[in-house]
């Protein structure tokens, strides 16, 4: 460049010594170092000039070929403030181009889901970006894998480096996938219950979808109730509070939210327990939504569990409230018994759990149905009263079945007397075509859900 006028030349300095005559000099502003040939020095007999500015850079310019370099002096305080300007502007417009991309795949999100949006248009959820989860859980990385379903794999994560968050990330190409993503959306993003699980956020990126739920330490109620290892864990009082605290979250999915929900797939495995081992429902990718005027739905897809699907859903397409309740009450003689409803450890004149449980409590021994490792410490009639009140909940009528918000006022006032239950039918689950089964039925990846495409 063409340095500036009104220079100060200090001739005999080494370029080091110019820099040095400049920073010694408080006045100093700029310095410039010129080295020049002999030929063009001419008859100077200094040819290294040392140049010095001690106010205003005036006359500056651009030259074609033989500008020299020009040295600024920047206060300390100035440069750090330049420097730190710089960072702050690189972060600002860093942070404005994350918002806007996660302002647009939330937008991108919200038209995907509106077709399945059976809650209504105001649908509210908290949007996770893609990065984010991915930073959570190592990449996905295998060793913070909690689990596998039929929809797709759970991972651990900790989100911004602090909160602790499971993360399912569902199946490519799965279409059951895409749907129990906008179940899990629509129907609880807005449902706060202590007994049903929080989900703190969703994403869309590309081919993933990804639901993140708060994260529960202690996983799922199977994982303890037909464990012989783990089994001891639950003592009577956790397995009443757990019977309590699911009643309970049920009770909030029929009656008291906004809209009637129907859970469809309740079991131990979709049971999950915090730290303090209480109940949270999961899972709600088969529920459904009912009206206040619809008392009961038909389908020709039948999802759901063997074993722990209604007589009426089974055999007719047909639910509506009453099947979670059946679905309680197996998931009750369940958690008091501590075998599957179809155990092996039954013998073969009880083909389920729910004939086993009826004829002891018709013969007076609910003792004998009392899982073995609570026998000798639970008291006796809290349990058979339990199994009272799950023997109701399974009858094969629905119209016999109690409402859930009954259920709970039974559990809670040991007084009140209870009725009779109706003996249960005990019926098999057989294909009208045998040899179209393999057509008709498919099973996840856990071999428990079973989902029919046509009806019975």
């Amino acid at each position: 460049m063409k340095v500036p006028d009104n220079f100060l030349h200090i001739g005999n300095r080494s370029f080091d010594e110019c820099a040095a005559e400049c920073s010694t000099n408080c006045s100093c502003t700029a310095y410039a170092y010129v080295n020049m040939s002999s030929a063009a020095a001419g008859t100077l007999a200094d040819a290294s000039w040392c140049l010095l500015w001690t106010g205003d850079l005036l006359d500056m310019g651009k030259v074609a070929s033989s500008g020299q370099n020009l040295y600024l002096r920047l206060a300390g305080s100035q440069a750090c403030l330049m420097l730190l300007a710089s960072i702050a502007l690189f972060w600002t417009c860093k942070y404005r181009g994350k918002q806007l991309k996660k302002k647009t795949e939330k937008r991108e999100m919200q038209e995907s889901l509106r077709s399945m949006n059976e809650a209504g248009d105001n649908l509210e959820f908290s949007f996770i970006s893609f990065e984010e989860i991915m930073a959570a859980t190592d990449n996905f990385s295998d060793s913070n894998m909690l689990g596998q379903g039929g929809f797709g794999k759970v991972y651990k994560g900790l989100l911004q480096g602090a909160k602790e968050v499971a993360v399912k990330r569902l199946s490519k190409g799965s279409g059951q996938g895409t749907e129990e993503f906008r179940n899990e959306v629509v129907l609880i993003a807005n449902l706060q219950h202590k007994n049903l699980v929080k989900l703190l956020g969703c994403c869309i990126h590309r081919d993933d979808k990804l639901l993140v739920y708060e994260y529960l330490p202690n996983k799922s109620l199977d994982h303890f109730l037909f464990d012989s290892t783990r089994e001891h864990v639950l003592k009577w009082p956790e397995r009443f509070k757990i019977i309590q605290g699911i009643a309970t979250g049920i009770q909030c999915l029929h009656q008291d939210s906004r809209l009637t929900i129907i859970h469809r797939d309740l079991k131990a495995s979709n049971i999950l327990l915090d730290r303090e081992m209480s109940p949270k429902i999961s899972d709600f990718g088969m529920a459904r939504i009912f009206n206040g005027s619809q008392p009961e739905a038909n389908t020709d897809r039948l999802v759901g569990t063997i074993g722990y699907m209604s007589p009426e859903y089974v055999m007719g397409g047909v639910f509506s409230i009453k099947s979670d309740t059946y679905s309680f009450g197996v998931l009750l003689l369940e958690i008091v018994s501590g075998l599957k409803i179809r155990s092996p450890h039954l013998s073969e004149e009880f083909p389920n759990l729910i004939i086993y449980a009826w004829n002891l409590w018709k013969e007076g021994k609910t003792e004998d149905f009392v899982d073995s490792s609570l026998r000798e410490t639970c008291p006796l009639d809290e349990v058979a009263r339990c199994i009272h009140i799950g023997l109701l909940c399974v009858q094969d009528n629905p119209n016999c079945r109690p409402l859930m918000s009954t259920v709970v006022f039974m559990l809670e006032n040991k007084t009140t007397p209870l009725s009779t239950p109706m003996q249960p039918v005990h019926f098999a689950c057989r294909d009208p075509e045998p040899e179209k089964a393999d057509d008709n039925k498919e099973l996840s990846i856990n071999n428990m859900s079973l989902t029919t495409v046509e009806g019975r």
